[in-house]
């Protein structure tokens, strides 16, 4: 019988729930996890990487697809429910397909984002792994600035591929990167593709990161996008869909149009506040936020024999509110910030 007034015991004290590990300081829990599976890609886009080229990390750096679905397994008993495959191109990996099948072992809807180039190779393995969408980058409907862009020649096939992807019941969203006087002339064309075709089209704002040349001249803004819109279409037709509460995409429909349209605007009006991803790089590094200069290293513990729990939760806890920092359209537009992080290659976007 225990004493009156007896102390408790020390392991008798409330112990942190695993789930409260992905959360931050601001309430977000990061349930969502995206997972780089390289640095390697079959295009050079410009947006993405320096024309020439990256220094890529040793292949001992980066993690195998032991490491990658230890890490991955760890971050699901914490509570994620969602895991993104991204590059570089992640099915250039030659072990692609084996990772996709140890993930899909785990009780989380699994997808990834691809240039397209070589996806009918993947199908059936998509199917048995239960990938539903996929997310799949073309920022023009021309050959000639496709090749620009990516100073590759693959517009055909990666178009043709869309077509397969549909044709093969997959949900199909198409990531158009804008950039002022080189595609913005297609967001009209962009939208069409919509009306006979299941498809969404989502256009992102030009975002800075190392080697990209961006600059805010370049930007085309949400306010822009949705001008062409409303001087294309009639305000009847234009439908306005609900986002998800984690949604990074502003919604839209063109009423009898069989696919919609949205905006990702990371630069003119930042969805932070709703933030539930946390990103991790091809040689093992997690990032709490896109922007952030600041990394920490999984896969030297994990290698170690060490526990990871600890690495993770104090990333989580030191996410910033709004963009790394930069809470203003002036500090974001201090491109000499950016160079202290990432292309976007190597983080996997």
């Amino acid at each position: 019988m225990t004493k009156p007034n007896a102390k408790p015991h020390r392991f008798l004290k409330p112990v942190r729930s695993t789930e409260d590990i992905l959360t931050d300081t601001f309430g977000r829990n990061h349930n969502y996890l995206r997972i780089s599976l390289t640095e390697r890609c079959n295009l050079r886009c410009t947006y993405c990487m320096p024309a020439d080229g990256i220094q890529l990390s040793p292949k001992e750096h980066i993690m195998t697809h032991e490491e990658i679905y230890t890490i991955a397994k760890e971050f699901v008993n914490m509570g994620v429910t969602k895991i993104r495959l991204t590059g570089g191109e992640p099915l250039v990996r030659k072990d692609a397909s084996l990772i996709l099948e140890k993930l899909a072992s785990l009780p989380v809807q699994l997808t990834l984002t691809t240039n397209g180039v070589i996806v009918d190779k993947f199908i059936e393995q998509f199917k048995k792994c239960g990938i539903k969408t996929l997310n799949v980058s073309l920022d023009s409907l021309d050959s000639k600035k496709n090749k620009e862009i990516t100073r590759r020649s693959y517009f055909k096939k990666v178009y043709e591929n869309i077509l397969l992807l549909i044709k093969e019941g997959f949900i199909v969203k198409v990531n158009c990167v804008l950039i002022k006087g080189f595609n913005d002339d297609e967001i009209i064309d962009f939208i069409n593709l919509s009306k006979d075709l299941p498809i969404h089209v989502r256009f992102i704002e030009f975002m800075p990161f190392d080697g990209n040349q961006w600059n805010i001249d370049k930007l085309v803004s949400l306010q822009e996008i949705l001008s062409q819109v409303h001087s294309n279409y009639n305000e009847s037709q234009i439908i306005k869909l609900e986002d998800a509460p984690n949604d990074t995409t502003k919604s839209y429909k063109i009423k009898g149009y069989q696919g919609s349209f949205a905006v990702i605007s990371s630069v003119t009006n930042p969805f932070c506040d709703g933030c539930n991803r946390i990103r991790l790089t091809a040689n093992g590094q997690i990032k709490n936020c896109l922007f952030s200069t600041k990394e920490s290293d999984l896969l030297t513990p994990l290698r170690a024999g060490k526990s990871i729990t600890s690495i993770i939760q104090k990333t989580i806890q030191s996410k910033l509110k709004i963009r790394n920092g930069m809470d203003t359209l002036d500090k974001f537009s201090q491109t000499d910030i950016h160079s202290n992080n990432r292309s976007m290659i190597t983080i996997g976007g």
